[in-house]
């Protein structure tokens, strides 16, 4: 963080119901306001964190959506660090992370019902920066053979 940014951070914890008053809130509002508190911003380890590991993560509601299609979906740890990233760079924080997401998951989740040969899709950190297609796992075409077909 620079000085700034420390400097604010440190501004807001110490402000108090007349800062508000004194910034244009009005009285009713801030009666209604009884505690105040600051927040820290999220770093990219905990944004990778919210991406995978709560009950209803957005990593995981995406692979329940490709088991639908029964297709097993994986997330490199590069590519969850890159999101994470990418959200702390624009400054969106968690909200952001969704669409990163979408914009990475959409053009495959419209290719993914359309092939019955997908076995395995795995974002890697070339998919979420947009210079590689995600790697595909293809199922392995298997052949029957009867005895009658060998005799």
């Amino acid at each position: 963080q620079s000085k700034n940014e420390a400097g604010r951070t440190e501004l807001l914890k110490k402000a108090q119901a007349k800062d508000l008053l004194k910034f244009g809130l009005i009285p009713e509002f801030i009666g209604r306001v009884p505690v105040m508190v600051a927040l820290h911003e999220l770093d990219e380890e905990a944004l990778v964190t919210i991406l995978s590991e709560p009950k209803n993560s957005l990593v995981k509601q995406y692979m329940k959506l490709f088991e639908m299609d029964n297709v097993e979906l994986e997330f490199e740890a590069d590519a969850l660090k890159k999101i994470a990233h990418m959200a702390y760079e624009r400054g969106t924080g968690a909200r952001g992370l969704r669409s990163i997401i979408e914009s990475i998951m959409t053009d495959i989740m419209f290719e993914i019902p359309s092939r019955d040969d997908i076995k395995k899709c795995i974002i890697t950190k070339g998919t979420v920066e947009g210079d590689h297609i995600p790697r595909m796992v293809l199922e392995e075409e298997k052949t029957v053979t009867s005895k009658e077909e060998t005799a």
